[in-house]
C-alpha cells in the first residue's frame, strides 16, 4: 500500500492496484480523512466500496500511518 495526497485528499494506492481518493484536510501534525468520502474506486473507474471493504482501507491506512514513522498522524471522522 501507498500513500499520496494534497492538503484536500489523499490517494490510497492498494496492493492490488486498486486506488481510492479519500478527501480530508491537512492539519498541523497530521491528515483529518472523511470517512464519508469512501464510497468508489478512482481506479477501477466508479466501482463502489461495500462498507466491509471501506473498512478495510480505514484499518489499513491507520495501521500504516501508525507504524510508518514517514508518514502524517492520519485520522478519520
Amino acid at each position: 500500500m501507498k500513500i499520496t495526497g494534497t492538503r484536500s485528499c489523499m490517494r490510497v494506492h492498494m496492493d492490488d492496484r486498486r486506488i481510492v481518493k479519500i478527501d480530508g484536510e491537512l492539519v498541523v501534525g497530521g491528515f483529518v480523512a472523511e470517512s464519508k468520502s469512501i464510497k468508489e474506486w478512482e481506479h477501477p473507474a466508479g466501482v463502489p466500496i461495500d462498507e466491509k471493504t471501506k473498512l478495510y482501507i480505514i484499518q489499513k491506512v491507520l495501521e500504516k500511518s501508525a507504524k510508518d514513522t514517514s508518514y502524517l498522524k492520519i485520522t478519520f471522522e
